[in-house]
């Protein structure tokens, strides 16, 4: 191995969720649950209130005994180990800073309880005051800082440290949209300057595609799919994970064929290509699954756009112009249905009738439950 290789480092944090379940009062509110998070990967658990983000997140940290399973970082098993002997950073959602201290003081704290001393302490909280943005902020105090500088000053605290993992609790909740998603950034930027392993618990889809490398969406005490922002979106395995991210058509379906290219399913009278998806026999029910983008309208059947296959007969019940497209509401006897439409194109008449078509193996099958 050469030396210049050698003096690479490597990056710790890897996280190991084996078997975790969790009871509070008699209710399992976190059933038997695995996860593995890479070193140095900004991880999101997403869900909705009760879905058991918060549990797992609390369980890593130590904060909450658990039923059963174990956890373990960088191959070293820290189950029964107290919070402190973890090496780990939090952040909460209301970032428990302390009123009396400084901003520099905020951040040293937790390194004067590890008894770091002198030079050492100053260098280090002049480091995380130069990461967070907040050197000229240094002597103000919580109650003299915006809501986003007091959210820098509790990451600078908690990475003040160096832990191996640092894990954030809704910390942008509190906040308005813009400003989450200008911090957002910052806490992204941040980790990845720090190659720190972050797992960040949300229930806005925005900040996890903003922040992920992967996300982990929950509901009721499973995490039901894991995988990169845009994979998880594009091909969701269930009913639930397709609408809890984002707006989505659904489509009553029956499989016709499948082969190594995809499956054929007939939605009504029509029949619509779908890549990839679960192996599903001929004649087994299914739901085919198509996001707002996917779909385009036309007035009849001759006019469907090449790349398109037509899904469903429907009626416009309201159309309204969104800035960047144009949101359009439809229904027919089955259900009713949304489409985003690009801003150029025409706006339909509330009353129209028209055809629905998905763009051709971009419609996701997601079995019967």
């Amino acid at each position: 191995m050469s030396s210049t290789h050698a003096a690479v480092p490597s990056k710790r944090g890897e996280v190991i969720v084996d078997q975790v379940s969790c009871d509070f009062s008699g209710n399992r509110v976190l059933h038997e649950t695995d996860l593995a998070v890479e070193a140095g990967e900004f991880f999101t658990l997403l869900g909705p209130s009760g879905s058991g983000k918060t549990t797992l997140l609390r369980i890593i940290a130590g904060l909450i005994d658990f039923t059963s399973g174990s956890v373990a970082i960088d191959g070293s098993d820290v189950t029964h180990l107290p919070t402190q002997q973890r090496d780990i950073g939090f952040v909460f959602q209301n970032y428990a800073l302390f009123p009396h201290l400084t901003v520099a003081q905020n951040i040293a704290f937790g390194l004067k309880i590890r008894k770091v001393r002198g030079p050492q302490l100053a260098k280090r909280v002049d480091e995380m005051l130069e990461l967070t943005e907040l050197g000229a902020l240094r002597d103000r105090h919580p109650s003299q800082l915006s809501g986003g500088q007091q959210q820098r000053v509790a990451l600078g605290r908690a990475l003040a440290q160096r832990p191996r993992v640092l894990l954030l609790d809704e910390p942008l909740g509190a906040l308005d949209r813009r400003l989450r998603q200008d911090l957002g950034a910052e806490i992204r930027r941040i980790q990845q300057e720090s190659e720190t392993t972050a797992i960040y618990v949300t229930h806005d889809q925005e900040e996890a595609y903003i922040l992920s490398d992967r996300m982990g969406v929950m509901e009721a005490g499973y995490i039901r799919q894991v995988g990169a922002p845009r994979e998880v979106y594009s091909s969701p395995n269930s009913g639930f994970v397709a609408s809890f991210l984002g707006e989505t058509n659904s489509f009553a379906a029956e499989v016709v064929a499948q082969d190594v290219t995809g499956t054929a399913v007939r939605a009504g009278e029509f029949v619509v290509t779908t890549s990839g998806g679960p192996r599903l026999a001929v004649g087994d029910a299914c739901t085919l699954s198509a996001r707002p983008e996917q779909i385009r309208l036309s007035a009849d059947l001759g006019s469907v756009p090449a790349g398109y296959e037509p899904v469903a007969h429907v009626t416009v019940t309201d159309a309204r112009f969104f800035g960047q497209t144009i949101r359009v509401r439809l229904a027919d006897a089955n259900g009713t249905y949304l489409v985003d439409l690009d801003s150029a194109e025409p706006i339909p008449e509330a009353g129209a009738p028209a055809v629905m078509s998905v763009r051709t193996r971009s419609a996701v099958l997601i079995p019967s439950s």
